[in-house]
Protein backbone atom coordinates (compact mmCIF):
# COMPACT_ATOMS: atom_id res chain seq x y z
CA UNK A 1 0.00 0.00 0.00
CA UNK A 2 3.19 2.59 0.33
CA UNK A 3 4.31 1.76 -2.55
CA UNK A 4 0.37 2.59 -4.14
CA UNK A 5 0.11 6.22 -1.86
CA UNK A 6 3.63 7.30 -3.32
CA UNK A 7 2.75 6.84 -7.14
CA UNK A 8 -0.40 8.35 -6.53
CA UNK A 9 1.22 11.07 -4.64
CA UNK A 10 3.37 11.69 -6.94
CA UNK A 11 0.53 11.64 -10.03
CA UNK A 12 -1.46 14.31 -7.67
CA UNK A 13 1.95 16.57 -7.31
CA UNK A 14 2.33 16.31 -11.00
CA UNK A 15 -1.66 16.68 -11.89
CA UNK A 16 -2.31 19.46 -9.40
CA UNK A 17 1.11 21.56 -9.69
CA UNK A 18 2.44 20.69 -12.45
CA UNK A 19 5.72 19.69 -10.19
CA UNK A 20 7.77 16.62 -10.63
CA UNK A 21 8.82 15.54 -7.01
CA UNK A 22 12.08 13.94 -5.91
CA UNK A 23 11.02 10.50 -4.48
CA UNK A 24 12.95 11.54 -0.97
CA UNK A 25 10.71 14.37 -0.50
CA UNK A 26 7.13 11.97 -0.32
CA UNK A 27 7.62 11.02 3.03
CA UNK A 28 4.94 8.53 4.39
CA UNK A 29 4.56 6.85 8.17
CA UNK A 30 2.20 4.87 9.84
CA UNK A 31 -0.43 7.39 11.37
CA UNK A 32 -0.03 8.13 15.21
CA UNK A 33 -2.52 6.47 17.15
CA UNK A 34 -4.06 9.85 18.56
CA UNK A 35 -5.06 10.74 14.97
CA UNK A 36 -7.55 9.17 12.45
CA UNK A 37 -6.14 7.22 9.86
CA UNK A 38 -3.62 4.74 8.95
CA UNK A 39 -1.13 6.17 6.90
CA UNK A 40 0.54 9.83 7.38
CA UNK A 41 2.56 12.41 4.27
CA UNK A 42 4.34 14.79 5.73
CA UNK A 43 3.83 18.11 3.64
CA UNK A 44 5.93 20.17 4.54
CA UNK A 45 8.55 19.22 2.29
CA UNK A 46 6.10 19.86 -1.07
CA UNK A 47 5.04 23.34 -0.19
CA UNK A 48 7.68 24.55 -2.68
CA UNK A 49 6.18 22.72 -5.39
CA UNK A 50 2.44 24.08 -4.30
CA UNK A 51 3.28 27.09 -3.49
CA UNK A 52 0.04 27.07 -0.72
CA UNK A 53 -0.30 26.63 2.98
CA UNK A 54 0.22 22.85 4.41
CA UNK A 55 -3.52 22.74 4.87
CA UNK A 56 -5.06 23.38 1.41
CA UNK A 57 -1.70 21.86 0.34
CA UNK A 58 -3.15 18.47 2.07
CA UNK A 59 -6.19 18.86 1.37
CA UNK A 60 -5.89 19.03 -2.21
CA UNK A 61 -3.82 15.87 -2.08
CA UNK A 62 -5.95 14.47 -0.17
CA UNK A 63 -9.18 14.87 -2.18
CA UNK A 64 -7.46 13.54 -5.16
CA UNK A 65 -6.26 10.44 -3.25
CA UNK A 66 -9.91 10.20 -2.46
CA UNK A 67 -11.09 10.54 -6.19
CA UNK A 68 -8.40 8.39 -7.74
CA UNK A 69 -7.63 5.66 -5.37
CA UNK A 70 -10.62 3.49 -4.25
CA UNK A 71 -8.92 2.13 -1.62
CA UNK A 72 -8.88 5.39 0.10
CA UNK A 73 -11.97 6.17 2.12
CA UNK A 74 -11.21 9.15 3.94
CA UNK A 75 -8.47 11.89 4.98
CA UNK A 76 -7.45 14.65 7.34
CA UNK A 77 -5.21 17.49 7.60
CA UNK A 78 -3.73 18.27 11.20
CA UNK A 79 -0.90 21.73 10.63
CA UNK A 80 1.31 19.96 8.15
CA UNK A 81 0.20 16.53 7.98
CA UNK A 82 -2.23 14.36 5.50
CA UNK A 83 -3.75 11.43 7.16
CA UNK A 84 -4.65 8.67 4.87
CA UNK A 85 -7.80 6.71 5.81
CA UNK A 86 -7.73 3.28 4.14
CA UNK A 87 -10.56 1.11 3.41
CA UNK A 88 -12.27 -2.17 5.08
CA UNK A 89 -12.30 -3.52 2.24
CA UNK A 90 -8.47 -2.84 1.47
CA UNK A 91 -8.16 -4.41 4.95
CA UNK A 92 -9.77 -7.73 4.51
CA UNK A 93 -8.42 -8.34 0.74
CA UNK A 94 -4.90 -7.63 2.70
CA UNK A 95 -5.41 -10.20 5.87
CA UNK A 96 -6.60 -12.86 3.06
CA UNK A 97 -3.19 -12.80 1.79
CA UNK A 98 -1.73 -12.62 5.19
CA UNK A 99 -3.62 -15.94 6.29
CA UNK A 100 -2.76 -17.52 3.56
CA UNK A 101 1.25 -16.95 3.64
CA UNK A 102 3.54 -19.30 4.89
CA UNK A 103 6.80 -18.28 5.95
CA UNK A 104 5.84 -15.09 8.13
CA UNK A 105 9.43 -13.64 7.39
CA UNK A 106 9.56 -13.58 3.91
CA UNK A 107 8.82 -9.65 3.99
CA UNK A 108 11.85 -9.14 6.08
CA UNK A 109 14.47 -10.55 4.24
CA UNK A 110 17.66 -8.22 3.19
CA UNK A 111 18.38 -8.10 -0.55
CA UNK A 112 22.06 -7.46 0.93
CA UNK A 113 22.62 -10.41 3.49
CA UNK A 114 25.63 -10.54 5.41
CA UNK A 115 27.89 -12.95 6.79
CA UNK A 116 27.28 -11.80 10.77
CA UNK A 117 29.42 -13.58 13.75
CA UNK A 118 27.33 -12.89 17.38
CA UNK A 119 29.64 -13.75 20.38
CA UNK A 120 27.77 -14.05 23.56
CA UNK A 121 27.97 -16.17 26.64
CA UNK A 122 31.66 -15.23 27.43
CA UNK A 123 32.32 -17.15 30.78
CA UNK A 124 34.93 -17.57 32.98
CA UNK A 125 36.02 -20.81 34.09
CA UNK A 126 36.64 -19.67 37.72
CA UNK A 127 33.01 -19.38 38.51
CA UNK A 128 29.74 -20.68 37.50
CA UNK A 129 26.85 -18.71 35.27
CA UNK A 130 24.79 -16.26 37.08
CA UNK A 131 22.19 -13.22 36.75
CA UNK A 132 24.76 -11.03 34.18
CA UNK A 133 25.46 -13.84 32.06
CA UNK A 134 21.51 -14.61 31.92
CA UNK A 135 21.10 -11.39 30.66
CA UNK A 136 23.90 -11.53 28.02
CA UNK A 137 23.08 -15.03 26.53
CA UNK A 138 19.09 -14.37 26.47
CA UNK A 139 20.60 -11.15 24.25
CA UNK A 140 23.01 -12.89 22.22
CA UNK A 141 20.72 -15.91 21.19
CA UNK A 142 17.54 -13.41 20.25
CA UNK A 143 20.23 -11.38 18.11
CA UNK A 144 20.84 -14.39 16.39
CA UNK A 145 17.41 -15.43 15.51
CA UNK A 146 16.20 -12.05 14.59
CA UNK A 147 19.45 -11.79 12.45
CA UNK A 148 19.03 -14.99 11.02
CA UNK A 149 15.20 -13.87 9.89
CA UNK A 150 16.48 -10.83 7.71
CA UNK A 151 18.08 -13.85 5.91
CA UNK A 152 21.96 -13.21 7.12
CA UNK A 153 24.31 -16.26 7.77
CA UNK A 154 24.73 -15.97 11.70
CA UNK A 155 27.35 -18.05 13.06
CA UNK A 156 26.58 -18.31 17.15
CA UNK A 157 30.25 -17.93 18.94
CA UNK A 158 31.70 -18.01 22.17
CA UNK A 159 34.63 -17.12 23.43
CA UNK A 160 35.62 -19.25 27.23
CA UNK A 161 38.02 -17.06 29.19
CA UNK A 162 39.83 -20.24 30.36
CA UNK A 163 43.26 -18.65 31.11
CA UNK A 164 44.86 -15.74 33.14
CA UNK A 165 45.12 -14.43 36.95
CA UNK A 166 41.75 -15.11 37.97
CA UNK A 167 41.72 -18.95 36.77
CA UNK A 168 44.88 -19.24 38.39
CA UNK A 169 42.94 -17.97 41.82
CA UNK A 170 40.74 -21.17 41.67
CA UNK A 171 42.91 -23.46 40.88
CA UNK A 172 45.45 -22.45 43.77
CA UNK A 173 42.66 -22.39 46.48
CA UNK A 174 41.87 -25.80 45.53
CA UNK A 175 45.41 -27.40 45.81
CA UNK A 176 46.09 -25.40 48.80
CA UNK A 177 42.29 -25.67 50.74
CA UNK A 178 40.39 -28.61 48.76
CA UNK A 179 41.57 -31.94 50.15
CA UNK A 180 41.16 -33.17 46.50
CA UNK A 181 37.37 -32.62 46.09
CA UNK A 182 35.69 -33.06 43.13
CA UNK A 183 32.38 -32.85 41.64
CA UNK A 184 31.79 -36.54 42.15
CA UNK A 185 33.12 -36.34 45.86
CA UNK A 186 30.87 -33.50 46.77
CA UNK A 187 27.71 -33.93 44.59
CA UNK A 188 28.35 -30.47 43.86
CA UNK A 189 28.22 -29.38 39.83
CA UNK A 190 31.70 -29.05 38.02
CA UNK A 191 31.09 -24.62 37.43
CA UNK A 192 29.86 -24.53 41.27
CA UNK A 193 32.74 -26.32 43.00
CA UNK A 194 35.84 -24.35 40.89
CA UNK A 195 33.72 -20.93 42.27
CA UNK A 196 33.26 -21.77 45.54
CA UNK A 197 37.55 -22.01 45.69
CA UNK A 198 37.69 -18.82 43.57
CA UNK A 199 35.37 -17.15 46.55
CA UNK A 200 37.60 -18.79 48.94
CA UNK A 201 41.00 -17.67 47.48
CA UNK A 202 39.49 -13.98 48.38
CA UNK A 203 38.72 -15.05 51.73
CA UNK A 204 42.13 -16.07 52.27
CA UNK A 205 43.74 -13.05 50.30
CA UNK A 206 42.22 -10.76 52.06
CA UNK A 207 43.00 -12.13 55.44
CA UNK A 208 46.41 -11.68 54.48
CA UNK A 209 46.25 -8.33 53.27
CA UNK A 210 44.33 -7.22 56.53
CA UNK A 211 47.68 -8.65 58.30
CA UNK A 212 49.93 -7.34 56.56
CA UNK A 213 48.13 -3.81 57.03
CA UNK A 214 47.95 -4.22 60.75
CA UNK A 215 51.60 -4.60 60.83
CA UNK A 216 52.31 -1.59 59.43
CA UNK A 217 51.91 -1.58 55.58
CA UNK A 218 49.98 0.39 53.52
CA UNK A 219 46.99 -1.27 51.30
CA UNK A 220 48.59 -1.08 47.97
CA UNK A 221 51.89 -2.58 49.28
CA UNK A 222 49.68 -4.97 51.39
CA UNK A 223 48.28 -6.35 48.37
CA UNK A 224 50.94 -6.49 46.32
CA UNK A 225 53.20 -8.56 48.56
CA UNK A 226 49.88 -10.90 49.85
CA UNK A 227 52.04 -14.56 49.67
CA UNK A 228 48.82 -15.78 47.90
CA UNK A 229 48.94 -13.34 45.23
CA UNK A 230 52.41 -14.09 44.71
CA UNK A 231 51.48 -17.58 44.52
CA UNK A 232 48.95 -17.28 42.07
CA UNK A 233 51.14 -14.61 39.73
CA UNK A 234 53.85 -17.35 40.01
CA UNK A 235 51.37 -20.22 38.81
CA UNK A 236 50.69 -18.17 36.30
CA UNK A 237 54.01 -18.08 34.54
CA UNK A 238 53.85 -21.51 34.80
CA UNK A 239 51.06 -21.86 32.89
CA UNK A 240 52.32 -19.80 30.33
CA UNK A 241 55.55 -21.77 29.91
CA UNK A 242 53.75 -25.20 29.72
CA UNK A 243 54.37 -26.68 33.38
CA UNK A 244 53.12 -29.95 33.35
CA UNK A 245 51.46 -30.05 36.64
CA UNK A 246 49.52 -27.08 36.34
CA UNK A 247 48.45 -26.97 32.81
CA UNK A 248 47.47 -30.97 34.51
CA UNK A 249 45.56 -29.25 37.50
CA UNK A 250 44.22 -26.71 34.65
CA UNK A 251 42.71 -28.96 32.37
CA UNK A 252 40.94 -31.00 34.79
CA UNK A 253 39.36 -28.22 36.47
CA UNK A 254 38.29 -26.67 32.92
CA UNK A 255 36.77 -30.02 32.39
CA UNK A 256 34.19 -29.60 35.39
CA UNK A 257 33.17 -25.97 34.52
CA UNK A 258 32.87 -27.14 30.98
CA UNK A 259 30.29 -29.97 32.50
CA UNK A 260 28.36 -27.29 34.69
CA UNK A 261 28.31 -24.81 31.48
CA UNK A 262 26.63 -27.13 29.34
CA UNK A 263 23.94 -28.15 31.86
CA UNK A 264 22.81 -24.43 32.50
CA UNK A 265 22.93 -23.48 28.66
CA UNK A 266 20.59 -26.63 27.61
CA UNK A 267 18.45 -25.16 30.96
CA UNK A 268 18.23 -21.94 29.57
CA UNK A 269 18.10 -23.35 25.73
CA UNK A 270 21.03 -21.50 24.31
CA UNK A 271 23.85 -22.86 22.08
CA UNK A 272 26.68 -22.14 19.83
CA UNK A 273 28.29 -22.95 16.75
CA UNK A 274 31.68 -22.46 17.43
CA UNK A 275 33.53 -22.19 20.45
CA UNK A 276 36.71 -20.43 21.19
CA UNK A 277 39.37 -20.66 24.05
CA UNK A 278 41.38 -17.80 25.07
CA UNK A 279 43.94 -20.26 25.99
CA UNK A 280 44.58 -20.65 22.38
CA UNK A 281 43.40 -17.19 20.57
CA UNK A 282 46.08 -15.59 23.03
CA UNK A 283 49.21 -17.53 21.19
CA UNK A 284 48.00 -16.23 17.96
CA UNK A 285 47.40 -12.84 19.69
CA UNK A 286 51.13 -13.03 20.68
CA UNK A 287 52.44 -13.40 17.03
CA UNK A 288 50.38 -10.82 15.51
CA UNK A 289 51.63 -8.38 18.46
CA UNK A 290 55.57 -9.76 17.98
CA UNK A 291 55.03 -8.98 14.19
CA UNK A 292 53.64 -5.40 14.74
CA UNK A 293 56.68 -5.02 16.82
CA UNK A 294 58.72 -5.58 14.29
CA UNK A 295 56.90 -3.79 11.67
CA UNK A 296 57.38 -0.47 14.25
CA UNK A 297 53.32 -0.36 14.13
CA UNK A 298 53.95 -1.33 17.94
CA UNK A 299 56.84 -0.53 20.50
CA UNK A 300 58.70 -1.92 23.52
CA UNK A 301 59.53 0.01 27.15
CA UNK A 302 62.46 -0.51 28.70
CA UNK A 303 60.94 -3.05 31.05
CA UNK A 304 60.19 -5.38 27.86
CA UNK A 305 56.58 -5.19 27.92
CA UNK A 306 54.95 -4.29 24.62
CA UNK A 307 52.66 -1.36 23.82
CA UNK A 308 50.83 0.33 21.23
CA UNK A 309 50.24 4.41 20.89
CA UNK A 310 46.62 5.11 19.80
CA UNK A 311 46.72 8.53 21.22
CA UNK A 312 46.25 9.42 17.10
CA UNK A 313 43.06 7.88 17.40
CA UNK A 314 41.86 10.12 20.18
CA UNK A 315 42.82 7.13 22.75
CA UNK A 316 45.44 6.18 25.15
CA UNK A 317 48.81 3.41 24.58
CA UNK A 318 47.58 0.54 25.45
CA UNK A 319 49.82 -2.18 26.80
CA UNK A 320 49.70 -5.92 25.06
CA UNK A 321 52.33 -7.81 26.19
CA UNK A 322 52.99 -7.70 30.34
CA UNK A 323 57.51 -7.15 31.04
CA UNK A 324 57.14 -11.26 32.27
CA UNK A 325 55.91 -11.75 28.44
CA UNK A 326 52.57 -12.76 29.61
CA UNK A 327 49.13 -11.71 27.38
CA UNK A 328 46.65 -9.24 28.31
CA UNK A 329 42.88 -9.47 27.69
CA UNK A 330 43.81 -7.33 24.00
CA UNK A 331 45.86 -9.53 23.07
CA UNK A 332 43.39 -12.40 23.35
CA UNK A 333 40.93 -10.66 21.96
CA UNK A 334 43.30 -9.18 18.83
CA UNK A 335 43.72 -13.27 18.13
CA UNK A 336 40.56 -14.12 18.35
CA UNK A 337 39.09 -11.61 15.95
CA UNK A 338 41.90 -12.86 13.56
CA UNK A 339 41.40 -16.28 14.28
CA UNK A 340 37.46 -16.00 13.30
CA UNK A 341 38.04 -14.01 9.56
CA UNK A 342 40.49 -16.91 8.97
CA UNK A 343 37.23 -19.27 10.02
CA UNK A 344 34.52 -17.55 8.58
CA UNK A 345 35.33 -14.54 6.45
CA UNK A 346 32.78 -12.46 8.63
CA UNK A 347 30.98 -8.94 7.62
CA UNK A 348 30.45 -8.12 10.93
CA UNK A 349 31.24 -9.60 14.65
CA UNK A 350 28.76 -8.43 16.94
CA UNK A 351 30.49 -8.46 20.38
CA UNK A 352 27.57 -8.61 23.59
CA UNK A 353 29.20 -7.34 25.76
CA UNK A 354 28.48 -5.10 28.84
CA UNK A 355 28.85 -1.23 28.54
CA UNK A 356 31.60 -1.12 31.15
CA UNK A 357 33.90 -2.34 28.35
CA UNK A 358 32.96 0.40 25.73
CA UNK A 359 36.71 1.92 25.52
CA UNK A 360 38.12 -1.49 25.66
CA UNK A 361 36.40 -2.25 22.59
CA UNK A 362 37.12 1.48 21.10
CA UNK A 363 40.56 0.19 21.38
CA UNK A 364 40.26 -3.20 20.06
CA UNK A 365 39.02 -1.59 16.65
CA UNK A 366 41.16 1.03 16.49
CA UNK A 367 44.33 -1.55 17.26
CA UNK A 368 43.34 -3.57 14.51
CA UNK A 369 42.70 -0.60 12.07
CA UNK A 370 46.90 0.33 12.85
CA UNK A 371 47.77 -3.17 12.66
CA UNK A 372 46.28 -2.96 8.86
CA UNK A 373 43.22 -5.19 9.17
CA UNK A 374 40.76 -3.76 6.52
CA UNK A 375 37.59 -5.53 8.22
CA UNK A 376 38.69 -3.65 11.49
CA UNK A 377 35.15 -1.76 10.61
CA UNK A 378 33.07 -4.83 11.03
CA UNK A 379 33.77 -5.19 14.75
CA UNK A 380 30.46 -3.83 16.32
CA UNK A 381 30.16 -3.86 20.30
CA UNK A 382 26.88 -4.36 21.08
CA UNK A 383 26.34 -3.02 24.58
CA UNK A 384 24.20 -3.38 27.12
CA UNK A 385 23.30 -2.09 30.51
CA UNK A 386 24.04 -4.01 33.68
CA UNK A 387 21.40 -6.10 35.20
CA UNK A 388 20.74 -5.62 38.94
CA UNK A 389 18.41 -7.27 42.06
CA UNK A 390 16.78 -5.32 44.28
CA UNK A 391 18.84 -5.55 46.72
CA UNK A 392 21.54 -4.41 44.42
CA UNK A 393 24.78 -5.32 42.65
CA UNK A 394 26.78 -8.80 42.79
CA UNK A 395 29.97 -9.45 42.95
CA UNK A 396 31.55 -12.60 42.32
CA UNK A 397 34.73 -12.62 44.77
CA UNK A 398 32.50 -12.25 47.40
CA UNK A 399 29.88 -14.91 46.69
CA UNK A 400 27.23 -12.66 46.01
CA UNK A 401 26.08 -13.38 42.86
CA UNK A 402 22.68 -15.16 41.66
CA UNK A 403 23.91 -18.38 40.23
CA UNK A 404 21.93 -19.10 37.25
CA UNK A 405 20.95 -22.14 37.84
CA UNK A 406 19.33 -21.52 41.35
CA UNK A 407 17.69 -18.35 39.23
CA UNK A 408 16.03 -20.64 36.66
CA UNK A 409 15.03 -23.24 39.38
CA UNK A 410 13.33 -19.94 41.38
CA UNK A 411 11.28 -19.36 38.66
CA UNK A 412 10.23 -22.44 38.00
CA UNK A 413 8.89 -22.72 41.88
CA UNK A 414 7.59 -19.60 41.60
CA UNK A 415 5.87 -20.65 38.36
CA UNK A 416 4.11 -23.73 40.18
CA UNK A 417 3.24 -21.64 43.06
CA UNK A 418 1.29 -18.90 41.22
CA UNK A 419 -0.34 -21.46 38.64
CA UNK A 420 -1.37 -23.74 41.79
CA UNK A 421 -2.59 -20.43 43.49
CA UNK A 422 -4.91 -19.40 40.34
CA UNK A 423 -5.71 -23.08 40.24
CA UNK A 424 -5.17 -23.49 36.20
CA UNK A 425 -3.62 -26.57 35.58
CA UNK A 426 -5.68 -28.66 37.82
CA UNK A 427 -6.78 -31.43 34.77
CA UNK A 428 -2.83 -32.00 33.73
CA UNK A 429 -0.80 -35.30 35.07
CA UNK A 430 2.45 -34.55 36.66
CA UNK A 431 4.86 -34.66 33.98
CA UNK A 432 2.56 -32.22 31.81
CA UNK A 433 3.23 -29.82 34.48
CA UNK A 434 6.38 -29.77 35.22
CA UNK A 435 6.97 -28.99 31.57
CA UNK A 436 4.42 -26.10 31.78
CA UNK A 437 6.13 -24.54 35.03
CA UNK A 438 9.69 -24.89 33.47
CA UNK A 439 8.16 -22.83 30.40
CA UNK A 440 6.02 -20.45 32.02
CA UNK A 441 9.46 -19.81 34.67
CA UNK A 442 11.72 -18.88 31.88
CA UNK A 443 9.22 -17.99 29.74
CA UNK A 444 8.51 -15.00 32.72
CA UNK A 445 12.56 -14.90 33.38
CA UNK A 446 13.63 -14.18 29.33
CA UNK A 447 10.46 -11.48 28.77
CA UNK A 448 11.23 -9.76 31.90
CA UNK A 449 15.02 -9.15 30.68
CA UNK A 450 14.37 -9.03 26.75
CA UNK A 451 11.65 -6.48 27.08
CA UNK A 452 13.81 -3.67 28.59
CA UNK A 453 15.91 -1.62 25.88
CA UNK A 454 19.46 -3.44 26.30
CA UNK A 455 21.15 -0.05 26.37
CA UNK A 456 19.77 0.43 29.95
CA UNK A 457 20.75 -0.62 33.22
CA UNK A 458 17.97 -2.88 35.00
CA UNK A 459 16.62 -4.77 38.06
CA UNK A 460 15.30 -8.07 37.92
CA UNK A 461 12.85 -8.76 40.35
CA UNK A 462 11.64 -12.41 39.88
CA UNK A 463 8.17 -11.74 41.81
CA UNK A 464 6.84 -9.24 39.32
CA UNK A 465 7.96 -11.28 36.59
CA UNK A 466 5.62 -14.17 36.59
CA UNK A 467 2.39 -12.23 36.62
CA UNK A 468 -0.85 -13.36 34.21
CA UNK A 469 -1.84 -9.85 33.70
CA UNK A 470 0.63 -7.15 32.32
CA UNK A 471 3.54 -6.79 30.27
CA UNK A 472 4.53 -10.24 31.61
CA UNK A 473 5.78 -13.41 29.39
CA UNK A 474 3.22 -15.63 31.55
CA UNK A 475 0.64 -12.83 30.31
CA UNK A 476 2.05 -13.24 26.22
CA UNK A 477 1.91 -17.12 26.97
CA UNK A 478 -1.50 -17.45 28.30
CA UNK A 479 -3.31 -15.82 25.80
CA UNK A 480 -1.25 -17.97 23.26
CA UNK A 481 -2.75 -20.79 24.87
CA UNK A 482 -6.29 -19.40 25.28
CA UNK A 483 -6.04 -19.41 21.42
CA UNK A 484 -5.18 -22.44 21.04
CA UNK A 485 -8.19 -23.88 23.39
CA UNK A 486 -10.37 -22.23 20.86
CA UNK A 487 -9.19 -23.81 18.12
CA UNK A 488 -9.34 -27.54 20.16
CA UNK A 489 -13.07 -26.46 20.46
CA UNK A 490 -13.51 -25.51 17.23
CA UNK A 491 -12.27 -28.84 16.07
CA UNK A 492 -14.65 -30.26 18.95
CA UNK A 493 -17.59 -28.72 17.11
CA UNK A 494 -16.63 -30.07 13.49
CA UNK A 495 -16.29 -25.94 12.80
CA UNK A 496 -12.93 -25.80 10.52
CA UNK A 497 -11.87 -22.26 9.58
CA UNK A 498 -11.30 -21.56 5.87
CA UNK A 499 -8.69 -18.82 4.68
CA UNK A 500 -10.46 -18.88 1.11
CA UNK A 501 -13.54 -17.41 2.49
CA UNK A 502 -12.07 -14.33 4.34
CA UNK A 503 -12.84 -12.27 1.57
CA UNK A 504 -16.66 -12.55 1.98
CA UNK A 505 -16.43 -11.52 5.69
CA UNK A 506 -17.33 -7.35 6.72
CA UNK A 507 -15.86 -7.54 9.82
CA UNK A 508 -15.82 -4.18 12.59
CA UNK A 509 -13.35 -1.82 13.51
CA UNK A 510 -12.04 -3.96 16.32
CA UNK A 511 -11.03 -6.76 13.67
CA UNK A 512 -10.05 -4.58 11.34
CA UNK A 513 -7.48 -2.66 14.26
CA UNK A 514 -6.29 -6.13 15.09
CA UNK A 515 -5.26 -6.71 11.49
CA UNK A 516 -3.34 -3.83 10.98
CA UNK A 517 -1.78 -4.47 14.49
CA UNK A 518 -0.53 -7.59 12.80
CA UNK A 519 0.67 -6.07 9.56
CA UNK A 520 3.22 -4.09 11.58
CA UNK A 521 5.10 -7.58 12.47
CA UNK A 522 6.89 -7.84 9.70
CA UNK A 523 8.48 -3.91 10.37
CA UNK A 524 8.69 -4.47 14.11
CA UNK A 525 11.59 -7.61 13.13
CA UNK A 526 13.18 -5.50 10.32
CA UNK A 527 13.74 -2.59 12.91
CA UNK A 528 14.69 -4.90 15.58
CA UNK A 529 17.16 -6.57 13.21
CA UNK A 530 18.99 -2.53 12.34
CA UNK A 531 19.06 -1.99 15.69
CA UNK A 532 19.80 -4.67 17.68
CA UNK A 533 17.07 -4.31 19.92
CA UNK A 534 15.00 -7.83 21.33
CA UNK A 535 12.90 -5.24 22.78
CA UNK A 536 10.80 -3.88 20.39
CA UNK A 537 9.84 -7.55 19.55
CA UNK A 538 8.86 -8.12 23.01
CA UNK A 539 6.88 -5.17 23.86
CA UNK A 540 4.94 -5.79 20.29
CA UNK A 541 3.93 -9.26 21.33
CA UNK A 542 2.63 -7.39 24.16
CA UNK A 543 0.81 -5.03 22.69
CA UNK A 544 -1.21 -7.97 20.16
CA UNK A 545 -1.77 -9.84 23.31
CA UNK A 546 -3.27 -7.71 24.90
CA UNK A 547 -5.74 -6.44 21.86
CA UNK A 548 -6.55 -9.87 21.36
CA UNK A 549 -7.83 -10.56 24.71
CA UNK A 550 -9.46 -6.97 24.44
CA UNK A 551 -11.15 -8.37 21.56
CA UNK A 552 -11.96 -11.72 22.88
CA UNK A 553 -13.50 -10.44 26.27
CA UNK A 554 -15.83 -8.11 24.04
CA UNK A 555 -16.74 -10.42 21.01
CA UNK A 556 -17.78 -13.98 20.49
CA UNK A 557 -15.67 -16.00 18.20
CA UNK A 558 -17.68 -19.81 18.13
CA UNK A 559 -20.64 -18.18 19.02
CA UNK A 560 -20.73 -15.84 16.36
CA UNK A 561 -23.86 -16.62 14.04
CA UNK A 562 -22.86 -14.99 10.89
CA UNK A 563 -20.67 -18.19 9.42
CA UNK A 564 -18.74 -15.55 7.52
CA UNK A 565 -17.73 -13.44 10.27
CA UNK A 566 -17.53 -16.47 12.35
CA UNK A 567 -14.82 -17.90 10.03
CA UNK A 568 -12.84 -14.23 9.59
CA UNK A 569 -12.78 -14.48 14.11
CA UNK A 570 -11.21 -17.41 13.47
CA UNK A 571 -8.60 -17.23 10.92
CA UNK A 572 -7.84 -13.72 12.91
CA UNK A 573 -7.25 -15.54 16.14
CA UNK A 574 -5.08 -18.32 14.12
CA UNK A 575 -2.93 -15.61 12.39
CA UNK A 576 -2.64 -14.01 15.41
CA UNK A 577 -1.17 -17.04 18.03
CA UNK A 578 1.56 -17.52 14.63
CA UNK A 579 2.80 -14.22 15.05
CA UNK A 580 2.79 -14.78 19.00
CA UNK A 581 4.16 -18.15 18.76
CA UNK A 582 7.17 -16.59 15.98
CA UNK A 583 7.79 -13.41 17.92
CA UNK A 584 8.32 -14.96 21.59
CA UNK A 585 10.42 -17.68 19.21
CA UNK A 586 12.88 -14.61 18.28
CA UNK A 587 13.17 -13.83 22.02
CA UNK A 588 14.46 -17.84 22.85
CA UNK A 589 10.83 -18.43 24.69
CA UNK A 590 8.84 -21.51 24.01
CA UNK A 591 4.83 -21.09 23.92
CA UNK A 592 2.65 -23.53 25.88
CA UNK A 593 -0.25 -24.97 23.69
CA UNK A 594 -2.38 -25.52 27.45
CA UNK A 595 -2.19 -23.41 30.37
Amino acid sequence: MEIVLRNKITEALRVLYNSEVPADLIQIQKTRKEFRGDFTLVVFPLLSYSKNTPENTGAGIGNYLKDHLPDVSGYNVIKGFLNIEISGRWWVEYFASLAREKDLFAKCKTDRPETILVEYSSPNTNKPLHLGHIRNNLLGFSLYRILSSRGHRVIKTNIVNDRGIHICKSMLAWQKFSGGESPESSGMKGDHLVGKYYVMFDQEYRKQVEKLISGGMNETEARNSAPLMAEAREMLVKWENGDSEVVGLWKVMNSWVYSGFDETYKMLGVDFDKIYYESETYLIGKEIVLDGLKRNVLYRKDDNSVWVDLSGQGLDHKLLLRSDGTAVYMTQDLGTAVARQEDFQFDKTIYVVGNEQNYHFQVLRALMKKMGYAWADGLIHFSYGMVELPEGKMKSREGTVVDADDLIMEMKETARSVSEELGKLSEYNDEEKEDIFMKIGLGALKYFILKVDPLKNMTFNPAESIDFNGNTGPFIQYTYARIRSVFRKAEQSGVVPDPGAIISAEPGSKEIDLVKLLRRYSEIVVEAAETYTPALIANYCYELAKEFNQFYHDFSILGEDNPSLRNFRLMLSEVTSRVLFSGMWLLGIDMPERM
